[in-house]
């Protein structure tokens, strides 16, 4: 497929804030799904938000749902993931997601396997 290349993780007290961009490389289509996951130690991965960039339309996971924004630009090909009000539980390796088309897209955009490129993920650190 194409390539994701994820940054702006790290280490961040509670409360906090920290934003994730993701771009990707050898895509030429005009719009992109895009998804952010995240998988702890010991736990499966995750949906944490999902966006479309023909519609804007956006989904979140209900435990990040108005703590965390994702948005696009889609001329840089470029997602982001804004993280306020962090919390220990958010810590993980958040992992940025795309795919070309999902069919269905309002009741698939949650599963991993919907999305076929991903990139090497990026560790987030919340301490208590």
């Amino acid at each position: 497929q194409f390539q994701l290349v994820e940054s702006g993780g790290g280490s961040v007290q509670a409360g906090g804030s920290l934003r994730l961009s993701c771009e990707v490389s050898g895509y030429t289509y005009a719009h992109i799904y895009w998804g952010w996951f995240r998988q702890a130690p010991g736990k499966a991965r995750e949906v944490v938000a999902s966006i479309y960039t023909g519609s804007g339309i956006t989904y979140y996971a209900d435990s990040v749902m108005g703590r965390f924004t994702i948005s696009q630009d889609n001329a840089k090909k470029m997602v982001y993931l804004q993280m306020n009000s962090l919390k220990p539980e958010d810590t993980a390796v958040y992992y940025c997601a795309a795919d070309q088309f999902i069919m269905e897209y309002s009741v698939r955009w949650f599963k991993v396997n919907e999305y076929r490129s991903w990139g090497q993920g990026t560790q987030v650190i919340v301490s208590s």
